[in-house]
């Protein structure tokens, strides 16, 4: 009998299957040569990040040098809305996000707001959205989901994750669900270190699943994996390095007690601590793919060719040391191809209609009056104490959020004070508080805060602050815990534009000139 030999794979393939499963980065605002040579060599995936962005024309003339060197490219961002916007990140969204749409509780607005963005997005000439966030917020603390989640209703997360990847789908742009299996019973935020969640598999299934399973039956076409460890799952490696949880638990037909995904499976950022400090990016992107990744997401921190060649020549390393079956590759290379035709086919945005203005009614719905004493609408140019906690990465520092800016629109001359952790720890409480007091004389206050349950300096200012002024108005900007404090306190469910602009609104009793949003 001949013995078997197993067949070496070309050179040539293995570099464009593993070029091919990359998702990279690139900084600055135009194409980079290395980038289109890459991509003239395989590469079929870009992420675009706020960096990239100065404006829809730009973008749009980004995109379509990208795209003639190869037609079929999937162009992506991380475009949630509200608090995550890549497209708007330097004056915030023209869209509430997902927590201000879950208190709205219309699956058809929800829908409509999707497909808008969507429409937006196909403009500018972006195919895949990593959104929208499937995460059931079930634990308050939480640092890194919030206000991106839905709500901490797993039933409710469930109907809005599905109405918008079916509006965001409907415009042609692939939606990629994420964070799975669920980031949102978490305290620790990924990219600084890996999250432990110690819930059961029978919690699992009636809680975090539920928005997946949902997504799955909506036909997203796309899901992100999470950096988070469950035991209860896989005792040793984190969902995206486990075969447990991808090529099991999402790949598995429903009978069989999984999801009965057969889309693409995207990785949260390889770079992030979670993976990057444990395993190291090659490592654990050789990991990442054998347990049943597809594509890498790279490039929010990483964003050079460097990065590129050698996550490339690592994946090609690890086949031809039998770390990494050729099969698998392959096959993940060639999912990364096929909803690559599917953006093509879609015609991405044609024949939609705009619908401008709907994220502006989605953040008046969203807005809730949750104390109402005696109060009387701004007339005159105001002072804004915004309390402002450190933002996470995902959000990022770069984008503007609060009501100061609306505010100012409608009464010129307001004034903002910005107070913060490290502000407040070197001057003290009462130091701070006088300071805002001598600040604002003469001149009614409003104070902006964002999650003051999770912050015990942001708490204590504000009730020294309205014990010395009880006439000041609060809008919460976060995810509301705590009890409606202030002559009128608004929860805005969200810190983007349009949500700072329908608390403005109601602070001063009227609406400013539309402007498109």
């Amino acid at each position: 009998m001949t013995p078997l030999v197993r067949s070496e794979p070309s050179t040539d393939t293995l570099t464009s299957d593993a070029l091919t499963v990359l998702q990279p980065g690139f900084t600055g605002t135009t194409a980079p040569d290395w980038l289109l040579r890459r991509i003239g060599e395989g590469l079929t995936s870009v992420g675009l990040f706020g960096r990239n962005v100065e404006s829809p024309a730009q973008l749009a003339e980004l995109t379509a040098r990208l795209r003639a060197a190869r037609e079929d490219l999937l162009i992506a961002v991380d475009e949630e809305g509200g608090d995550v916007t890549r497209l708007e990140v330097r004056g915030g969204s023209s869209f509430p996000g997902n927590h201000a749409l879950g208190a709205v509780d219309d699956t058809a607005l929800t829908r409509d707001v999707a497909r808008e963005l969507g429409r937006r997005l196909a403009e500018c000439g972006v195919t895949l959205n990593w959104a929208p966030c499937a995460d059931v917020n079930s634990d308050p603390d939480n640092p890194v989901i919030g206000v991106r989640s839905f709500g901490d209703d797993p039933q409710l997360v469930a109907r809005h994750t599905a109405a918008y990847v079916e509006g965001l789908q409907s415009a042609g742009v692939a939606a990629c669900t994420k964070h799975f299996p669920g980031h949102g019973d978490t305290a620790v935020d990924s990219h600084h270190d890996l999250p432990r969640i110690t819930a059961g598999l029978t919690t699992l299934q009636d809680r975090e699943l539920v928005p997946f399973r949902a997504a799955v039956a909506a036909g997203t076409r796309a899901v992100m994996s999470a950096h988070i460890l469950l035991p209860a799952l896989d005792a040793d490696r984190p969902a995206t390095l486990s075969p447990a949880a991808l090529g099991g638990l999402l790949r598995a037909p429903v009978d069989r007690g999984g999801l009965g995904f057969d889309g693409l499976i995207i990785t949260d950022g390889m770079e992030m601590r979670a993976i990057s400090a444990a395993y190291g990016l090659e490592r654990g992107s050789v990991l990442a793919v054998a347990a049943g990744a597809d594509a890498l997401c790279v490039g929010g921190g990483l964003a050079d060719e460097d990065t590129v060649l050698r996550l490339r020549d690592a994946l090609v390393r690890a086949v031809r040391a039998g770390e990494l079956p050729e099969a698998r590759l392959a096959d993940a290379a060639a999912r990364v191809r096929a909803l690559a035709r599917w953006t093509r086919r879609t015609g991405a945005g044609e024949g939609i209609e705009p619908a401008p203005g709907i994220g502006l009614t989605a953040a008046r719905r969203a807005l809730r009056r949750t104390a109402d004493g005696p109060f009387t609408p701004l007339t005159t140019p105001a002072c804004v104490a915004a309390f402002t906690p450190l933002a996470n990465i995902a959000v990022g520092d770069e984008t503007p959020w609060g009501v100061a800016a609306e505010l100012t629109r409608l009464l010129p001359g307001t004034g903002t004070l910005t107070c913060t952790a490290e502000t407040a720890a070197a001057a003290g409480t009462p130091a701070l508080v006088d300071g805002l007091l001598t600040a604002a004389a003469g001149r009614r206050l409003v104070a902006v805060v964002r999650d003051v349950h999770r912050h015990p300096w942001m708490a204590e200012a504000l009730d020294a602050l309205l014990a010395a002024r009880p006439d000041t108005a609060v809008v919460d900007m976060g995810v509301p815990q705590s009890p409606p404090r202030g002559a009128l306190h608004l929860a805005t469910h969200g810190a983007a534009r349009v949500c700072g602009r329908a608390a403005a609104e109601v602070l001063t009793g009227r609406r400013g000139p539309a402007d498109g949003d």
